[in-house]
C-alpha cells in the first residue's frame, strides 16, 4: 500500500505543538519562550494558538551565530 500525504496548510494560527514542529524544538521548550514572552501567543477559550507572523518574527529575531 502507499500512503499519501497531502501538502501543508498555509496555516493563520498553529496549536503550540504544530509550532513547535515547524520551529524544530521541543513542545515544553516552546512552552518556555511562551511563558517569557519570547514567542507570543493569542488565548482562545482555554486554548493557545500562535500566529505565523509572530512564528517569523521570532525567527527574524533569533542572531546567528559569529563564524
Amino acid at each position: 500500500m502507499s500512503t499519501v500525504t497531502a501538502a501543508p496548510v498555509d496555516r493563520l494560527l498553529y496549536t503550540p505543538e504544530e509550532a513547535a514542529e515547524a520551529l524544530a524544538i521541543g513542545r515544553s521548550t516552546l512552552y518556555e519562550l511562551m511563558a517569557a514572552g519570547v514567542v507570543r501567543y493569542i488565548k482562545l477559550g482555554r486554548c493557545r494558538r500562535i500566529r505565523r507572523t509572530d512564528l517569523e518574527t521570532y525567527v527574524a529575531s533569533l542572531a546567528p551565530m559569529p563564524s
